[in-house]
């Protein structure tokens, strides 16, 4: 599955749209890894315990939305965007969506 934030995929030519196609995720803080982040913030730099939350939220997204896409029998998904969200304190939704389409063989 080919996944771009470009409209097109480069040297390939859309056939076909499909649809729009999704994947969100929402992702809770770990008190443990808060305590840690606490921390972290007090002395500045990264705050790595976050920064892998996020990461891992967005690869199960993806995962979920080119699960869709293959449902669609799509060969790729174009125009890929992130969003994230708070939906309560502590717990944030990290959604990607795209468009499904076939491309020409």
């Amino acid at each position: 599955m080919i996944i771009v934030n470009t409209e097109t995929v480069p040297g390939e030519n859309i056939e076909e749209a499909l649809g729009v196609v999704r994947g969100n995720v929402v992702q809770a803080k770990n008190v443990g890894k808060d305590i840690v982040a606490g921390f972290r913030q007090l002395v500045g730099g990264e705050i790595r315990e976050y920064s892998d939350l996020m990461s891992d939220a967005r690869k199960k997204a993806t995962h979920i939305m080119v699960q869709e896409a293959e449902k669609m029998n799509a060969d790729a998904v174009v125009n890929v965007r992130f969003v994230t969200s708070q939906v309560m304190s502590g717990a944030s939704e990290l959604m990607v969506y795209g468009t499904a389409v076939t491309l020409s063989k």
